[in-house]
C-alpha cells in the first residue's frame, strides 16, 4: 500500500462530554488534532500512514495507545512538556470548551529529533502531508520550508494545509498542493477573498510557489487552480453537521490518492467526499470509507 507521512507536531488529548438519555452523561476520550485527523482519513482510503509528532507528560502517556489505534504507525518524540488537552461539553448540541491546556514549545533537541524523524520517513513515502502546530506559533518558521524543500528535492510530493505565516515559509520551497480554507486565504492576502478575489488569491499562491492551490469554503463550492486549469469543486449539500476536522479529512484523502498515483482531479473529488463524510459524523476527522465512496458520486467538479 502507498505510504503517507504526516507531519502533525501536536496531537491532542480530547475529553468530550455528550448527553445521554436520563440523567447520566457519556464521556469520550480520544486523540485529536490536525495531523491525527489527516492520518486517520488517509488510512481509510487505503494508505499506510506514519504520524510524526510530539508526546509528553501524563497526557502524552494517555495519547500513545489512542494514536496507535487511530493513526497507524506513530513516530513520537518524547518531550519534557506535556501534550495538549481539551475538555469539551457537547450536551447542548453545540461545542463548549470547558478547559484546555496546550503544549509548551519544544526544546532545540526535541525539535531536531522531530524534524529528522519526519524527513527520514518522508523520503521513504509516496506523499508528505504538512500540518500546523498547536498553538500556531509553537515552532520556528524555517521548519516548514526546510521540510518541504528536503522532501521535494527527493521527488516526494508534498501537500500542505498551513495558515500564515507558516504557509509563506512552506511556499518558498514549492509544495505540490496547498489546501487551505477561505479565511486562511484571507489571512495570506491580508484582505477579503469574496467574488473574483477568491481566484486572484488562489493564483497568488501559485505565484509564490505552489504547483496547485485548493481553496475550500465550508459547504459552499470551492476552487482549485493550477498554472493550466481551474475547477469549481461542489461538495454534497448538507445543512446540519459538524465542521471540525472536515478540512483535515479532505487533506488526508487527497494525500492518500496522490500517494497511490491519482491525479489532481481524482484528489479533489475524493477529498470533497471525505470532508462531507466527516461532516456527517460529528466532525473530528472521522470519515469512513463506505460513506466516502457513496458521497463521491455527489461531488461535482466543473472545469472553469
Amino acid at each position: 500500500m502507498p505510504l503517507v507521512t504526516v507531519f502533525g507536531p501536536n496531537p491532542l488529548l480530547g475529553v468530550t462530554i455528550e448527553a445521554r438519555r436520563g440523567e447520566a452523561d457519556d464521556i469520550h476520550i480520544h486523540a485529536g488534532g490536525q495531523g491525527v485527523w489527516v492520518a486517520r482519513t488517509a488510512r481509510q482510503l487505503g494508505a499506510e500512514t506514519r504520524l510524526c509528532g510530539f508526546a509528553g507528560g501524563e497526557t502524552g502517556g494517555l495519547l500513545r495507545p489512542l494514536l496507535a489505534e487511530l493513526a497507524g504507525e506513530c513516530r513520537l518524540v518524547e518531550t519534557a512538556g506535556a501534550s495538549g488537552c481539551s475538555v469539551v461539553d457537547r450536551r447542548s448540541g453545540a461545542r463548549e470548551l470547558l478547559a484546555a491546556s496546550w503544549s509548551d514549545a519544544p526544546s532545540r533537541h526535541e525539535l531536531d529529533d522531530l524534524f529528522s524523524v519526519t524527513c527520514a520517513s518522508a523520503l521513504t513515502s509516496q506523499a508528505l502531508a504538512v500540518c500546523n502546530p498547536w498553538p500556531g506559533d509553537l515552532l520556528p518558521l524555517e521548519v516548514y520550508g526546510n521540510l518541504v524543500s528536503d522532501a521535494r528535492a527527493n521527488g516526494v510530493p508534498v501537500l500542505v494545509d498551513l495558515s500564515s505565516p507558516r504557509l509563506e515559509a512552506a511556499l518558498e520551497a514549492g509544495p505540490d498542493v496547498v489546501k487551505i480554507n477561505d479565511w486562511e486565504l484571507a489571512g495570506f492576502v491580508n484582505g477579503p477573498v469574496d467574488g473574483p478575489r477568491l481566484r486572484a488569491g488562489a493564483e497568488l499562491l501559485l505565484e509564490r510557489g505552489a504547483a496547485a492551490a485548493v481553496i475550500t469554503r465550508g459547504g459552499e463550492p470551492g476552487l482549485a487552480v493550477t498554472a493550466d486549469a481551474a475547477w469549481e469543486l461542489v461538495p454534497p449539500r448538507l445543512d446540519r453537521g459538524f465542521r471540525e476536522g472536515c478540512g483535515d479529512s479532505m487533506l488526508g484523502a487527497m494525500a492518500a490518492v496522490r500517494a497511490g498515483g491519482g491525479d489532481l482531479e481524482r484528489m479533489l473529488v475524493m477529498g470533497a467526499a471525505a470532508g462531507a463524510a466527516c461532516f456527517l459524523r460529528h466532525g473530528l476527522g472521522s470519515a469512513r470509507l463506505p460513506v466516502i465512496e457513496e458521497l463521491e458520486a455527489q461531488v461535482e467538479l466543473r472545469e472553469l
